[in-house]
Order: C-alpha cells, then structure tokens, then sequence
C-alpha cells in the first residue's frame, strides 16, 4: 500500500465509517469539498490546522483511486 494511503483510515464507530484523515474526525470528503470550492491547500491548511500537506495529497490520491476501479458487469 502507497504510504500516502495509509493516512486514511475507515472506523466503523468514528464518522459513519467513512474514511477518514489519520483517524481524525476529518473525513476525506470534507478535504474534497473545500478544494472543490476552490481553495489552495494552504487554505485548507490554515483551515483545518491539524492537517498536514501530506494528508491533502493522500485524500486526493484516495478518492482517485475509489474512482478508478473497474466495474464488471454480471
């Protein structure tokens, strides 16, 4: 496993079960909005201080890769 991935974890008593950023209560899709929305990632930074730069790159790489499965047909 990519060592950026292993900074997203999935409890299943923590957000839903969810993924989420280093067992934090930062879920992967709240890093996703807030770029969707057109900040930088120092302004994810800056709002979310508990994050690290690393953690943005690995909610990207995360949600590239859910998106990037194949799907085969029964």
């Amino acid at each position: 496993m990519n060592d950026l991935l292993r900074r997203i974890t999935v409890n299943p008593a923590q957000c839903g079960g969810r993924p989420c950023v280093r067992g934090m209560r930062i879920r992967v899709t709240d890093v996703l909005d807030l770029l969707a929305q057109g900040l930088s990632t120092e302004q994810v930074l800056a709002e979310m201080p508990d994050l690290e730069a690393e953690d943005i790159a690995a909610a990207l790489q995360y949600a590239a890769r859910k998106l990037n499965h194949p799907i085969l047909a029964a």
